[in-house]
């Protein structure tokens, strides 16, 4: 079996190809063969500092069923299964991926629709429906809205009938934003003050921000009063600490930093995202965008353009 480890922490290069030592289900564990893996930031959080060295790297995955620990219910050999959490190693061939974070995939979603629905798609729904419940007659605000979260969060967001708005960096990407449904694309120079105009001075009811150091301040004079500020990321940076009275002097306002893990606790949870997602692209109202294809003998390079901020959509890796 062949895995892609991390010996030291550090950037992209840090990824090394090696034989694996061969993998056994334990009791509560599922072994899989992957087909595809996808390309998150979480992966980038892990190599730099997050997990003690060595590792396998890899969170995201989808593939079949080769082996069936003790205790497991509900999956059989040659089962198609996804996960984007519980399966650490699925950038190597094969992967343990522990039963409850496992998901069925329907035969209409094939690999690659799958493995951009989990990380990015389970994220955009939570974000969404529990973090803030996105209605008709919100304004959102999405920045990186051409990233994959980014396109992902402005489909659904518009699907419940928000208006959206989105940041981008390029008039490529902002075409990109707006074949997703975004009302108004803006630069992160001055969409703040963009935003305020086309809101009638009222601003966003909800900012979605993964961008982080560079967006914050704006984002405290585009937000409505008693509007939310979730952050989702820290593409630019960690936001700098914040005191709670300026919350107070903004408007009233709510601010959080959620993480996927928290809701999708148990495999209840899991499925209740996964399975109106599975809906809306069964239904053609969501897509799931590819904006690269990478060998996983080249997951170097595709997190060199991951972490440059150069790409649009969802990341994967081809076994």
């Amino acid at each position: 079996m062949t895995a892609i480890m991390v010996h030291e922490h550090g950037g992209p290069e840090v990824y090394v190809q090696t034989d694996g030592e061969d993998l056994r289900p334990t009791e509560g564990q599922i072994l899989v063969e992957l087909s595809v893996s996808g390309v998150n930031f979480l992966d980038v959080v892990q190599r730099r500092a997050a997990l003690p060295t060595p590792f396998r790297a890899g969170v995201e995955g989808v593939g079949r069923v080769t082996e069936v620990g003790a205790g497991v219910t509900g999956f059989a050999v040659d089962d198609r299964v996804g996960w984007m959490a519980g399966g650490q190693g699925s950038f190597s061939d094969h992967a343990l991926v522990s039963a409850d974070k496992a998901v069925l995939l329907p035969d209409d979603i094939d690999d690659e629709t799958a493995v951009a629905a989990l990380m990015q798609g389970i994220t955009a729904h939570y974000l969404t429906t529990d973090t803030f419940p996105v209605s008709a007659g919100d304004v959102v605000i999405i920045h990186a809205a051409a990233g994959g979260l980014g396109q992902t969060l402005t489909q659904i967001a518009a699907l419940k009938g928000a208006t959206v708005i989105g940041t981008t960096s390029a008039e490529e990407k902002a075409e990109i934003a707006r074949s997703n449904g975004t009302a108004h694309v803006f630069g992160y120079e001055d969409f703040a003050e963009r935003t305020l105009e086309v809101t009638d001075g009222l601003g966003a009811s909800v900012i979605f921000d993964g961008v982080g150091a560079t967006t914050f301040e704006k984002d405290l004079k585009a937000v409505a009063t008693r509007g939310t500020i979730v952050i989702v990321g820290n593409a630019s940076g960690p936001v700098p600490p914040v005191d709670p009275n300026t919350l107070n002097t903004s408007g009233s306002l709510f601010l959080t930093r959620p993480t996927v893990a928290d809701h999708v606790r148990t495999p209840a949870e899991l499925h209740a995202h996964t399975d109106e997602i599975f809906a809306w692209i069964r239904r053609g109202e969501l897509r799931m965008n590819i904006g690269a294809r990478y060998p996983i003998a080249e997951v170097a390079e595709a997190f060199a353009a991951l972490e440059s901020r150069a790409t649009t959509g969802k990341i994967i890796l081809e076994h």
